[in-house]
């Protein structure tokens, strides 16, 4: 091992001096600053090559606070479409000059707070969003010098909440099968601890009173694929339902497999949707009715409203939906 001495990086008040010029010369030539003439660049220049300086970029980032980095908080783990969100986030933020780190936000619930005081302190990002609520601290708000956005998108636990939780537009699933001629419905929940599986419930059940419609029943299948095969299974042959409307597509898988089981045909026997539009929805036989919902656009959004804080952008447009239909084979309307 080596017992030379590590050597002093050269500062620049040495840059200064070996130019002729001050220090805070020095320093506007580093930022390119266009009033340092022709001169002053080239004796500048020299110096710096002459004594090997390099500017110590992470000290001037923590004085200016411009790091180019904007930091996103999330709760631990992973939850349906949390990638498309980060690549939303990911893509304005680089229209937008900056890059994204996502920083875990584990822990007490209650704890965070404190937690994005002290990341704000740190000096090492210019914006941070919160895609997860934060108590006792507004939705926009300035910690120290580091602006603020929550956009509430997970609760602690990764599951959805807010807009990625709105649920509207089961109603527009079963006003499709209304009008096609079905009149008796199930609905096949999911995990009632998750706000989604409780709001896709509620829409189905309101929507089915306000048209007029009858709902055989919910079957509370807790996002597992083999109690939705198990559900239709158990239907009686004589229970005149004709439509399924499933919490997401796994359990719609699932009540398309018990179908099959008994010889039902699918859509003609009866139809079943889905919500999340997973990629192997499309390829099923029969390919599945679902929900895609728009899970980049969040992302984007989210980092968009920072932007607007920092004052690079204008406020993103009126929310548009995020949620739309993909009709596929296994819906159709009821035979003659």
């Amino acid at each position: 091992m080596s017992s030379e001495p590590a050597r002093r990086r050269p500062t620049i008040r040495e840059v200064a001096r070996l130019a002729g010029v001050s220090h805070q010369t020095v320093s506007r030539y580093l930022r390119a600053d266009a009033t340092v003439n022709e001169n002053l660049q080239a004796r500048i220049g020299q110096a710096i090559a002459q004594l090997d300086y390099r500017p110590n970029l992470v000290a001037r980032a923590m004085r200016n606070r411009k790091t180019g980095r904007l930091a996103l908080l999330m709760p631990a783990g992973t939850a349906v479409g949390s990638l498309g969100l980060l690549s939303g986030a990911t893509a304005a933020a680089h229209e937008g000059g900056y890059i994204v780190e996502v920083v875990t936000l584990g822990g007490p619930v209650e704890a965070r707070p404190a937690r994005v005081l002290e990341l704000a302190d740190s000096g090492f990002f210019e914006g941070m969003v919160s895609l997860a609520p934060l108590p006792r601290l507004p939705d926009r708000a300035t910690s120290g010098s580091t602006p603020l956005v929550v956009s509430a998108t997970y609760d602690d636990q990764m599951r959805s909440i807010d807009e990625l939780a709105d649920a509207s537009t089961v109603a527009e699933l079963v006003e499709w099968l209304a009008e096609r001629g079905h009149r008796r419905f199930l609905h096949i929940a999911g995990d009632y601890a998750h706000t989604s599986a409780r709001r896709r419930r509620e829409v189905y059940l309101d929507s089915v009173a306000r048209l007029g419609l009858e709902s055989y029943g919910v079957a509370d299948c807790h996002w597992l694929a083999v109690e939705a095969r198990t559900a239709v299974l158990d239907l009686p042959e004589d229970c005149g339902v004709t439509a399924v409307v499933c919490a997401n597509d796994l359990l719609a898988a699932g009540a398309v497999r018990g179908a099959v089981e008994r010889g039902w045909n699918v859509p003609r026997d009866l139809s079943v949707t889905g919500w999340d539009d997973n990629p192997l929805g499309a390829v099923m036989v029969p390919s599945l009715t679902t929900v895609s919902v728009d899970h980049e656009s969040l992302g984007r959004r989210a980092v968009e409203q920072l932007l607007a804080v920092l004052g690079h952008r204008p406020e993103p447009d009126e929310h548009a939906p995020i949620t739309s239909i993909v009709w596929r084979e296994s819906t159709a309307a009821v035979p003659d």
